[in-house]
């Protein structure tokens, strides 16, 4: 006689192992113990199925035996711990949806989301943290709150609902922090105020602490302004200039004007260096609640406070010298830091050769030859694009649209993104099957696909109380609601953006014409195409009232995802999906032979089309030796296009000191070229991952496209004029 288990598989019938289960149960249940009525219960059992001629008896009639006769025999409260112990061992057995991605995630397993993120370091217990909530938050939103179609399109890689592991949350994307606003008025952090700050130093502290703070109630990016922190430059220099006369006049000596003022100089210039290390070390040692350093952009523009530029030169050249210099890895070594990412903006007093602060340009220039950074807005373009003004990104690229408050003012700061959801355009192409009225008919269908899921992103956030997050809704970094208010005032009108991403413009030319969009044909198709997505959002736009935008997606794992889905869907299609990764936004393929300038002069229409932001790039070799031709590069940035970035390397091999490029080998997998190093703990590798930079290495898809990246700009090429 036999037992069929509940993996059915079978096993022989032995009835001491039904008299221990009732010894438990009579031990966890009543607390009496009666070996006598447990032997009798399993004999009685053998006998029944005996007596019957069973040869199989499955688990669970046997289980139901044992509770009826122990009720038979008056053991109820065996009977009842006996059917609890039954139901949770039940439960025990049953496999949850995302057992196996959070067991993955504890035991390493799970490459997905281990490698989603480049700056979490997935090994760390407070990283773990983060990803097993998210598995169970993006679960919980699969099932309970997003309609049918929305899940299966996102799972079949038609669109990507972003971030859907917050979406349980009342969380927005990113945005501008309104620090000039916390700085003059105050804040609270933990129920403590904070008042206005009295020195540089202190602005640069609570500045960090402001950063963290709005960090932990979102999930994208955030940008702050360094000239909100110029005016705490000069209150920091007339404080130093009143200690210096104070000292004077305590020790008997009468200092001169001239002497006072280079004195208070010297002590302002210490304070300036460590006000910004302060920020650079703090940025990049904090960890949020989602187990990694704020994502972090520092705008850096010379006239946004005209009455402090001098102050905000100060604070940009000193930001500037210590990103050139690096942060200390583990064995002490200077590496590339990954935050806070760096926004440059060129203007007429910083580019031309004559301008009064060429100097800082010539700085950033060195700077970002070594370590990536800082990126570059040109104001010139970007006045041309948004109504004469400049200012900065929400984090890597999301762009704001111009909006005005009741005086008549544009306001920047205090406004954020709802959220975005991508259309993966290649998916688009593949499914017409070279049929351009098929493609058009298929893109209006997925776009009102689109529309539906970002209205689902606008109606989770309609009702959201301002109490969720104080930091951010009631004491300045967005706004200064009243506990109880909500933040439907700021989300039912243009204050506020929702963004349309698209990805993968190459490949959906590639496949409707064979050809990149670099060619003639394929030019006219992708502008074609992008100019559809634009009418999208901004008919979206003045139908509803809402802030739609048009945005460059970063996708840092969403390529391999898509990649994955669309090799399913339509199999291995040449120069489509022949690789694990789709071209971001607009790009030219990282695989075409292109110049550094041709590349950026096809790119620049497309970040106008893009109102809700993009970002272009360029990979170069090592140019700290080439100051001309990185000089050359960043003018006709300036007279070219608005936001851009160049990519180089600077690597570093704690096992032999290898200060160089690190490589990566057939099969994808990073090596020191020097001693053979495969250890990603003792490997500092620093690469452009979607306009932030990631120090923490990539998924499958990523790791690809950044090993196949030509290079635009090649020192050993290109020796400037």
């Amino acid at each position: 006689m036999e037992v069929i288990k509940r993996d059915k598989s079978r096993v022989p019938f032995d009835a001491s192992k039904i008299e221990k289960a009732i010894l438990k149960a009579m031990r966890y249940g009543s607390g009496m113990v009666d070996e006598k009525i447990a032997h009798e219960i399993a004999s009685e059992i053998e006998e029944w199925h005996t007596n019957n001629g069973a040869k199989a008896i499955d688990i669970t009639r046997i289980e139901g035996q044992v509770f009826e006769k122990l009720i038979d025999k008056g053991a109820v409260l065996t009977a009842k711990a006996y059917e609890g112990y039954r139901k949770v061992r039940e439960f025990q057995r049953e496999e949850n949806t995302i057992d196996k991605e959070i067991y993955g995630i504890v035991k390493q397993t799970n490459k997905e989301a281990m490698d989603e993120n480049s700056n979490k370091d997935a090994t760390v217990l407070a990283t773990q943290r983060d990803l097993i909530a998210g598995e169970f938050s993006r679960d919980y939103c699969r099932r309970m709150m997003l309609p049918t179609k929305i899940v299966q399109a996102h799972d079949d890689g038609i669109i990507h609902f972003h971030d859907m592991d917050y979406f349980i949350q009342k969380m927005f994307n990113c945005c501008l922090v309104n620090l000039k606003d916390m700085f003059a008025n105050g804040t609270v952090i933990n129920g403590k105020l904070i008042e206005t700050p009295k020195s540089l130093q202190t602005a640069a502290t609570i500045a960090t602490q402001i950063v963290q703070q709005v960090a932990c109630g979102q999930y994208g990016g955030q940008t702050i302004s360094l000239a909100h922190l110029s005016p705490f430059v000069r209150v920091s220099y007339n404080k130093h200039k009143k200690a210096v006369e104070k000292e004077g006049h305590e020790i008997g000596i009468s200092y001169s004007d001239e002497q006072i003022e280079k004195i208070a100089q010297s002590r302002l210039k210490d304070e300036i260096k460590a006000a910004v290390q302060t920020i650079q070390y703090q940025i990049n040692t904090f960890s949020t609640t989602n187990g990694q350093a704020p994502f972090l952009s520092i705008f850096m523009y010379l006239n946004e406070e005209p009455e402090y530029t001098k102050e905000t030169a100060m604070l940009i050249e000193e930001v500037l010298k210590q990103r050139y210099v690096g942060m200390k890895n583990p064995v002490g070594a200077y590496v590339t830091p990954a935050f806070p990412k760096l926004l440059y903006v060129l203007d007429e007093n910083n580019v031309p050769d004559d301008s009064e602060y060429r100097y800082l340009t010539d700085l950033a220039v060195k700077c970002v030859s070594k370590r990536m950074m800082p990126d570059f807005i040109s104001a010139k373009i970007m006045k041309q694009n948004y109504e004469g003004q400049v200012f900065g990104p929400m984090g890597c690229r999301s762009f704001l649209s111009p909006f005005k408050d009741e005086n008549g003012e544009y306001k920047w700061y205090g406004r954020f993104n709802q959220g975005v959801v991508t259309l993966n355009l290649t998916d688009v192409g593949l499914s017409a099957r070279g049929n351009l009225n098929a493609f058009w008919k298929i893109l209006d269908e997925r776009l009102e696909l689109c529309y539906e899921a970002l209205m689902l992103r606008h109606e989770n956030l309609k009702g959201t109380i301002s109490d969720v997050s104080p930091i951010h809704w009631q004491y300045g970094a967005i706004a200064r609601l009243k506990p109880g208010e909500t933040i439907d005032a700021l989300l039912d009108s243009r204050y506020s953006t929702i963004s349309l991403g698209y990805i993968g413009l190459y490949e959906c030319v590639e496949a409707l014409l064979g050809t990149s969009h670099t060619s003639r044909e394929g030019d006219e198709l992708g502008t074609a195409i992008m100019k559809r997505l634009r009418e999208a959002v901004d008919t979206w736009k003045a139908e509803t009232g809402l802030g739609f935008a048009l945005y460059g997606t970063p996708a840092e794992s969403t390529t391999y995802k898509f990649a994955r889905t669309l090799k399913r869907r339509f199999g291995i299609v040449p120069g489509v999906t022949d690789k694990d990764y789709i071209t971001n936004s607009y790009h030219v393929n990282v695989r075409e032979h292109i110049d550094a300038f041709s590349k950026l002069g096809f790119e620049a229409k497309f970040q106008n089309i893009s109102s809700g932001g993009a970002i272009s790039y360029v990979e170069v070799t090592n140019m700290t030796n080439n100051f001309e031709a990185m000089k050359e590069l960043i003018n006709y940035m300036y007279d070219t296009i608005q936001y851009a970035e160049i990519n180089t390397k600077s690597d570093y091999c704690q096992e032999c000191g290898f200060d160089g490029e690190i490589l990566l080998d057939e099969n994808g997998e990073w090596y020191c070229p020097n001693c053979g190093n495969r250890n990603h703990k003792t490997l500092n590798v620093c690469r452009r991952t979607c306009g932030y930079l990631g120090d923490n290495f990539w998924n499958k898809g990523r790791t690809q496209e950044i090993g196949e990246r030509f290079v635009h700009l090649d020192n050993r090429v290109y020796k400037g004029n």
